[in-house]
């Protein structure tokens, strides 16, 4: 296949697979709405049963870079896809908290698959690192915005059931095209076009550590934000609404995110990173600030503005990753980087369970924007240290 055409296709499936992996992922919490009427159960015991799934989606990142290393990232990815549909086919089954509990832990295990492996996968075959990640996070954002509107839709006209079973099948339609149209990782030992060697810093050690916390503390706020802003929407909004418009208002936010990721890319090819960084990153404090303090038009205002924060930053810290560390390390920096990331975040299932039951979601979104500021908090000193005196601020291919 010509290397040009397998770029091309490898772009479209990732940026595919990236929809899908957060639209599986958040079926499940605007499910559970409808879940629990039918069961009899409170949300914050439903909710909870999620709890290995978004564990597992940062955990078993690590072992995902390498693993890819010997099956292949092509490989990697097509069990992402059919393992995806098989989970949620499974949830599609479940009648017990046991059965949804194992289920969503298996979903968690292979929605892992993708941010290590699609990530490093994008940056090879990328003609422009830049505007290709904005794109690629706009179609991760709109799977997400996607999941809570669709989710409801179907489960109010179809049942909850066909709203696991539907994108189950969407996904392993996804996985067998990308098999079959994508046929290897690339050419071995070819140079990609974002193999530039890694731009270098100041105090490099002390960056990673300000880089690790920020990952830390911004998958925390990533997951109490997306997890929760169907609940937190319908109980704070101020208004009596069904669950379809319940579920389109937080598809609404969603999109917001997901138009600027696209804004952000188009920055990252001319301005300096760490740059942009701070300046996303102080809108997350302020948006769950005033949510946590408002309702109405004032709560939606608020939690678009902590969106637009959020997945800005997503963007941001993957094109840190591609600049800053060399193409030999790239997948494993990408696991490590979703690990760290992931894997705390896990816990913002119960810690959204044990804030609600002390205040509501005016402690959440309060709790949260302090996790906010400690973003913040890494990202200033991070634009002192991340460029080195007299380097480029850009590789010489991306600059143009």
């Amino acid at each position: 296949m010509n290397p040009a055409t397998l770029s091309r296709r490898t772009v479209i499936f990732v940026n595919i697979a990236h929809a899908l992996d957060h639209f599986v992922l958040l079926i499940y919490p605007t499910a559970v709405l409808a879940i629990a009427a039918e069961l009899g159960l409170d949300y914050a015991t439903l909710i909870a049963l999620a709890t290995g799934a978004f564990v597992a989606f940062g955990l078993f990142a690590l072992p995902s870079g390498w693993v890819a290393e010997r099956l292949g990232r092509r490989n990697m990815l097509g069990i992402f896809y059919l393992g995806c549909a098989a989970a949620c086919a499974g949830l599609s089954t479940a009648a017990s908290p046991t059965a949804f509990a194992g289920w969503l832990l298996l979903l968690g295990i292979f929605s892992a698959i993708y941010h290590p492996i699609g990530s490093a996968m994008l940056v090879t075959h990328a003609s422009r690192l830049g505007r290709d990640l904005g794109w690629n996070g706009v179609w991760g954002n709109l799977g997400a915005a996607a999941a809570s509107g669709v989710t409801a839709l179907i489960a109010v006209t179809l049942g909850w059931r066909l709203a696991f079973l539907l994108p189950a099948l969407v996904c392993a339609v996804a996985g067998a095209a990308f098999l079959w149209m994508v046929r290897s990782d690339g050419v071995p030992g070819s140079r990609s076009r974002n193999d530039a060697p890694a731009l270098p810093v100041r105090r490099p050690g002390l960056l990673m550590i300000l880089f690790g916390l920020a990952i830390l503390a911004g998958g925390i706020t990533f997951n109490v934000t997306t997890i929760a802003l169907p609940k937190i929407i319908d109980e704070r909004l101020g208004l009596t609404l069904p669950l379809l418009l319940t579920g389109s208002l937080a598809t609404v936010v969603f999109v917001f995110g997901a138009l600027t990721q696209l804004a952000v890319g188009r920055l990252i090819d001319r301005i300096s990173l760490p740059a942009i960084f701070v300046g996303i990153v102080a809108l997350a404090p302020l948006g769950l600030g005033i949510a946590g303090a408002g309702a109405g038009f004032t709560l939606l205002l608020g939690l678009t503005l902590a969106m637009v924060s959020i997945y800005g930053q997503v963007v941001i810290t993957d094109a840190m990753v591609a600049r800053y560390v060399p193409p030999a390390l790239r997948t494993r920096a990408f696991a490590i980087r979703y690990f760290l990331g992931f894997t705390v975040s896990g816990f913002a299932l119960p810690l959204i369970a044990l804030l609600h039951g002390q205040g509501g979601f005016s402690v959440v979104l309060g709790a949260t924007a302090l996790v906010g500021g400690v973003i913040l908090a890494c990202a200033v000193p991070m634009l002192m240290f991340a460029r080195h005196p007299g380097a480029p601020e850009q590789p010489r291919q991306q600059a143009a």
